[in-house]
C-alpha cells in the first residue's frame, strides 16, 4: 500500500493526522475558553463529554490520530537520517530558508508528547478514566483547581505550549505542501495562516493556564 510503501505516502499521512489534531487543538482550546466565563458552564460541558458511546468514540480516534502521527514521524525521521548517511555529521552552514521549528521537529515532537502524557494524567486519567473503570471522577472544577492550584504547573504548560507553536508553524503549512495543496505561490499564504492560526490557539491556551493558576493558586 502506497501510504506505507513510499515516502510520499507516509507524509500524506503525517499531513492528514497533523491536520486532524490541529482542529482538535482548536476545539480544545474554545472548550476550556468556556472555563473563563462560568466554572459551571465549563462542568456541564464536561458532563456532556463524559464516557458515553460518542466520547468514547473521539477519544478513541484522537488518540488512534496521535499515536499514527507519531509513529510516521519516527519512521520518517529515520528514513531520512538513514538517506542522509554520514552527510549529517557534515559541519555546515543552515540555509536562511530552512526554518529552526524544521530542524528541530523531531525534539519539538518528543517535547510534545512528554507534556502531552503529564496533560493525561492531570485530567484524562481523573475525570474520564475513572468514569471508564466505573468509579466516581473528578469533576471538571476541581481537576482545573487540583492542576493549576500548584503554581509550579504553569511554567511547565507554557513550555509545552511553546513547543506545541513551534510544532504548528512548520506542520501546518509543510501538510498542505505534502498534500500538494500548496505551490510556490500559495506556500507563502500556508505559513500567514499557520502561524496566525498557532498564536491565536496557543495564545488562548497560555491566557487560560495564566487565569486558572491566578484563579486557584494566588
Amino acid at each position: 500500500m502506497w501510504l506505507t510503501n513510499s515516502s510520499v505516502g507516509r507524509k500524506v499521512v503525517m499531513s492528514v493526522t497533523g491536520l486532524f489534531l490541529i482542529l482538535f487543538l482548536t476545539f480544545h482550546a474554545l472548550m476550556n475558553a468556556v472555563a473563563l466565563i462560568s466554572l459551571d458552564a465549563y462542568e456541564a460541558v464536561c458532563e456532556f463529554l463524559g464516557a458515553n458511546w460518542y466520547a468514547l468514540l473521539g477519544t478513541a480516534v484522537l488518540a488512534g490520530g496521535f499515536v499514527i502521527h507519531i509513529i510516521y514521524a519516527l519512521w520518517l525521521t529515520l528514513q531520512n537520517r538513514k538517506a542522509r548517511g554520514d552527510d549529517r555529521y557534515e559541519v555546515s552552514a543552515r540555509p536562511k530558508t530552512v526554518e529552526w521549528a524544521s530542524q528541530n521537529m523531531l525534539v519539538l515532537g518528543l517535547i510534545v508528547l512528554c507534556f502531552l502524557f503529564l496533560h493525561l494524567y492531570h485530567f484524562w486519567a481523573k475525570m474520564q478514566l475513572p468514569e471508564i473503570l466505573g468509579d466516581f471522577p473528578m469533576s471538571g472544577k476541581n481537576a482545573l483547581a487540583t492542576t493549576f492550584g500548584q503554581w509550579w504547573i504553569l511554567p511547565i504548560y507554557l513550555i509545552g505550549f511553546l513547543a506545541i507553536w513551534f510544532h504548528i508553524t512548520h506542520g501546518f503549512w509543510s501538510a498542505f505542501q505534502s498534500l500538494g495543496a500548496a505551490n510556490e505561490k500559495w506556500i507563502e499564504r500556508f505559513k500567514c495562516i499557520g502561524w496566525w492560526w498557532a498564536t491565536i490557539v496557543m495564545g488562548l491556551f497560555a491566557i487560560e493556564a495564566c487565569y486558572f493558576t491566578w484563579f486557584f493558586a494566588l
